[in-house]
């Protein structure tokens, strides 16, 4: 099988390139090196096993030509993370969106009709919540004056009651809370239109916190897991926002990796977005995160600041059931053992400031 990876050179997007190498398929890379995730430097070392063309997804001309030569995408191509402020609101669109429409328009013409899309559990915008006597119930919105006070679990709109933090199945509300989280919905609709009007498959794959070799360094853009592994390599404590006690599903990127490999060898509906949640199926809290690493690393204790980000969400904890009964994936890289391991991982040269 030949495969056109969009973000080749990225954290997952490399990834996946190097497994369906090693799998005996053919991936073809196509990344427009984004300075806010790559830097100033060329394409990474990495990306030279396979072919690697330089372009952007959102040119057209150039997706038609190399449309014409595979079999299948997998659309990694994104820019992620928090952001900065909603000045990001345009890049993300334009990259996230625009180029996904694009993509798909040029996969039409040249009759591809499998696709692989990188979503994410930013969709979900706040986990799945229940109160005891309320059932399962979505949860009041987070006041700025109960974080000011250290108050960060969320409560019941009907009683104001702890809620207790469930499981999320793919079928949950999707609720984005940023602009990245709306534009990973804007591209699971665009990628379902397509789907309905072209009998094309689409599988959804809605990561949850992705950690692992070759995450970006000191951008504003990268994971926590990223964000706390730069700090520890500059000799700085990881800072925690809230409490440390945000439920979280980690899961390591070769697990991702070999997800997307089980979708483009599984057949999806004809016609049909199917969403699946690519996750570890163990949450863990991101003060356990901040802590486990710190000590893998032999850095500085964590610091909890308290406090949180407008648009943070207090839990996400992943339903990986579907996921194991549809493409036959379960996670194989255990918290303790993956972070020990990305504790001495390369990264991707630091970005700039």
């Amino acid at each position: 099988m030949r495969v056109l990876v969009t973000g080749g050179a990225g954290f997952i997007g490399s990834q996946i390139a190097d497994q369906l190498a090693a799998s005996g398929d053919e991936p073809v890379l196509l990344d427009s090196l984004l300075p806010s995730a790559h830097g100033p430097v060329g394409a990474p070392d990495y990306t030279s096993a396979h072919r690697f063309v330089r372009g952007d997804v959102r040119d057209a001309g150039l997706l038609r030509e190399l449309l014409t030569e595979v079999d299948a995408v997998c659309h990694q191509a994104a820019v992620v993370g928090h952001g900065v402020d909603p000045s990001d609101a345009p890049s993300y669109a334009l990259q996230n969106d625009y180029g996904t429409a694009v993509l798909l328009a040029e996969m039409y013409a040249a009759g591809v009709s499998e696709l692989v899309l990188a979503s994410s559990m930013v969709v979900y915008g706040e986990g799945r919540y229940s109160c005891p006597d309320h059932g399962i119930v979505p949860p009041a919105p987070r006041r700025q004056s109960d974080v000011d006070q250290g108050r960060f679990e969320p409560c019941c709109r009907r009683c104001g009651g702890e809620l207790v933090s469930e499981l999320v199945p793919e079928d949950a509300p999707l609720l984005p809370r940023s602009t990245y989280a709306a534009t990973k919905l804007a591209q699971e609709h665009l990628a379902g239109a397509w789907a309905r009007q072209t009998g094309g498959t689409v599988w959804a794959m809605r990561y949850h916190n992705v950690y692992g070799p070759r995450m970006p360094q000191n951008t504003p853009y990268a994971g926590v897991a990223s964000l706390f592994r730069s700090a520890l390599l500059r000799g700085e404590a990881p800072t925690v926002l809230e409490d440390g006690n945000q439920r979280r599903d980690f899961v390591h990127v070769h697990d991702v990796a070999r997800a997307n490999l089980l979708a483009l060898r599984t057949a999806g509906e004809s016609g049909e977005l199917i969403p699946v949640n690519i996750c570890s199926g163990t949450p863990h809290t991101v003060g356990e995160l901040a802590t486990e690493l710190a000590a893998a690393c032999g850095g500085p204790a964590p610091v909890v600041l308290g406090g949180a980000r407008p648009a943070d969400v207090r839990h996400v904890v992943a339903d990986p059931a579907r996921a194991e009964r549809l493409l036959g994936f379960t996670a194989r890289t255990g918290f303790t053992e993956g972070i020990a391991a990305f504790a001495t991982d390369r990264l991707r040269d630091p970005v700039p400031a």
